[in-house]
């Protein structure tokens, strides 16, 4: 008998649909769990933090909240924002304080089109379509450095600066992640995306180690592209693709294209990662937290489940993540679909398929 591995996980459902999908995704995951003959468990703890705790205390999570987390093996996030919570209040108290407090600095965003869901894209029906997009997730555009001074001019007189930081030290280490993904995937290249001829700072500094790492990675291909550019490529040529790396802003509408182009957000999956592993890493899907369909059984769970698979692969659980994502390719294949995606499957459907999947 080998002893269980036993992973202890944060549940951080937060607001709206992520209640939902958090509770799809365990239910899932517990279920592998379950059929693993004792190999590996899954020893959860939910934290009740988000819009609806802001409301009753003023704080989007407990003053402590970080030392709370930061012995578990994982956090499992759900969608952070709430129309009655201004969203620059709910994103930096939580999921950005977790994100930077823990350094977690490469976020990784798979865009994968599976199969029996339509695309928009023609080029999807014929065409093989699967990319990586790496996003530095510590500074960049996202490092919350500025302010707002100067309203005691009165209306209309206040002055705001936001500052975006690029740091030769960040941009090596997300540029070096993206190179070293490369070479585990069948087309070995990275595709930098930048803004140097209008951002002649920061991002010439993003070109120079660019230019400086990919010296040290002759067998991978690799291309700097503009991200007005690179918002064009995702559509037109997006079979050239295979890593592509970005700064935080970039990135972030990069991925949510990408995944638009797929099919729906409801189907993107992310890893918020702390590759030295001083600190846990998070997982969460992409799409946010839905106020309009909250509570209806409606959300699409399958980013929340695919986000899980990446935390399988974080574990060293690499045959259990590629069992999940084929269970996820078996269920949208079947046409268990939800509403986003043209289905009329509810949350509960789509989670009960893919358990079915897991055991077929």
């Amino acid at each position: 008998m080998t002893e269980t591995r036993t992973f202890r996980i944060a549940a951080i459902p937060a607001d709206g649909v992520g209640v939902e999908v958090v509770t799809a995704g365990r239910t899932v995951l517990d279920a592998l769990a379950d059929d693993s003959r004792g190999a590996f468990a899954f020893d959860w703890q939910e934290f009740p933090w988000g819009c609806d705790y802001y409301q009753r205390t003023g704080k989007m999570m407990e003053d402590d909240g970080l030392d709370q987390l930061k012995d578990f093996d994982a956090l499992y996030f759900g969608a952070v924002g709430w129309p009655t919570v201004p969203d620059h209040i709910s994103l930096w108290g939580l999921r950005l304080k977790i994100c930077q407090s823990f350094d977690q600095w490469a976020n990784v965003r798979p865009v994968h089109f599976l199969p029996g869901i339509t695309s928009p894209l023609r080029k999807a029906d014929d065409t093989d379509l699967d990319w990586v997009v790496v996003r530095e997730n510590s500074e960049g555009e996202y490092a919350g450095l500025g302010g707002r001074n100067l309203s005691g001019r009165g209306p209309g007189g206040e002055v705001a600066v936001q500052s975006a930081l690029f740091t030769e030290v960040g941009c090596e280490r997300i540029i070096r992640f993206a190179f070293d993904l490369a070479r585990t995937r069948t087309r070995r290249k990275v595709s930098s995306v930048t803004k140097s001829n209008a951002q002649q700072y920061g991002m010439v500094l993003w070109d120079d180690v660019f230019k400086r790492v990919a010296a040290d990675y002759p067998d991978v291909e690799t291309e700097s592209v503009l991200v007005d550019a690179m918002s064009a490529k995702f559509v037109l040529h997006p079979e050239d693709l295979s890593v592509v790396v970005a700064s935080n802003l970039n990135a972030d509408i990069l991925s949510d294209l990408g995944s638009a182009l797929a099919g729906s957000l409801g189907l993107a999956a992310s890893a918020n990662l702390n590759p030295e592993r001083r600190f846990p890493s998070m997982f969460e899907p992409v799409h946010g937290s839905a106020p309009d369909i909250a509570g209806q059984g409606l959300a699409n769970p399958l980013g929340a489940v695919g986000s899980a698979a990446l935390m399988l692969d974080h574990f060293g659980l690499h045959d259990q993540a590629a069992r999940l994502n084929k269970a996820i390719d078996a269920t949208t294949a079947a046409g268990i679909l939800t509403r986003d995606v043209g289905g009329t499957a509810s949350t509960k459907d789509v989670t009960m398929a893919l358990i079915d999947a897991l055991n077929a």
